[in-house]
């Protein structure tokens, strides 16, 4: 497994291959697999990816009631020619929200890093399959741009909540997703990292406060932010815009600043909207105490 962003470029660089032929070569070597085994696992991850969209049911709630029918209701508005973002964006959220709440309602979904950020890679990588028309073995590249960046993280830092509070897991979705989308875009690998470390720059310090300890309030619309984020960090570096931090860098603070945020803040449902009068509430509603 690559230790560092720029170890990816740099074999990128030296092999003149790009950045998802580095990520599948190391794969392949660690798993002990052909290539063509490894992409048709990738191309059946991505069609799991799709269906969790596709079987988004617009009348379903969560168990806790807390969570459900905001896509249609995203859908509806945007359809009423009233939004402001333009199509496509109105597209990736709705995206991000169909697929988050299909995993609060327990429907079949990919963690993409993590079931918490599952809506976030979908919603733009399908969105963009969508635009640009890209053939799905593309976008099964697209995801090992993803998955590298990915892995990173997970070495360098960590993608889970519970340990570095929410900026681990959606702002590593973003990370990713915003990464894959350079990729789909023709960007070079720097440009792909840097995309990456823009995105994940942005929501540093995101803590994770789910509302009576439930992975559903503010996760599910926390995955329309990390999604649009990608989007608008994909074209800064499209752009030739750069993090002034070099990548490597930006996922070490990552994991500084998870360490230093407090217990309440990760995971545990006792700090910030958790502890709030309302969260208060909910919490008393649905347990009892």
């Amino acid at each position: 497994m690559y230790h560092s962003l720029e170890e990816i470029v740099k074999v990128c660089s030296e092999q003149q291959i790009p950045f998802w032929k580095a990520v599948i070569l190391d794969d392949c070597r660690e798993e002990g697999i052909s290539e063509e085994e490894s992409m048709s696992k990738m191309e059946e991850i991505y069609t799991a990816m799709r269906d969790s969209d596709i079987n988004y049911d617009p009348d379903l709630y969560s168990a806790s009631g807390l969570v459900g029918t905001d896509a249609q209701k995203m859908r509806r508005y945007h359809e009423g020619g009233k939004g402001i973002v333009g199509d496509f964006c109105g597209k990736v959220m709705e995206r991000a929200l169909r697929v988050a709440e299909s995993n609060a309602c327990m429907k079949r979904i990919v963690a993409a890093p993590t079931a918490g950020s599952c809506g976030v890679v979908p919603a733009v990588l399908i969105s963009m399959q969508e635009k640009y028309h890209f053939p799905d073995r593309k976008m099964a590249e697209s995801l090992y741009v993803a998955s590298g960046i990915g892995g990173v993280i997970a070495l360098r830092a960590c993608l889970a909540g519970a340990e570095g509070g929410c900026q681990a897991e959606i702002g590593s979705a973003s990370a990713m997703a915003s990464g894959a989308a350079v990729y789909l875009l023709e960007g070079s690998s720097e440009a792909i990292i840097h995309g990456s470390a823009i995105a994940l720059s942005s929501l540093l310090g995101l803590v994770c406060d789910p509302v009576a300890g439930l992975v559903e309030v503010p996760c599910v619309k926390r995955n329309v932010i990390g999604a649009l984020n990608a989007v608008s960090s994909a074209e800064l570096a499209m752009a030739g815009i750069r993090s002034r931090i070099p990548p490597d860098e930006v996922i070490d603070a990552m994991k500084s600043i998870g360490r230093s945020l407090p217990s309440e803040l990760k995971e545990t449902g006792r700090g910030g909207l958790a502890a709030t009068p309302e969260g208060q509430k909910i919490r008393e509603r649905l347990h009892g105490i």
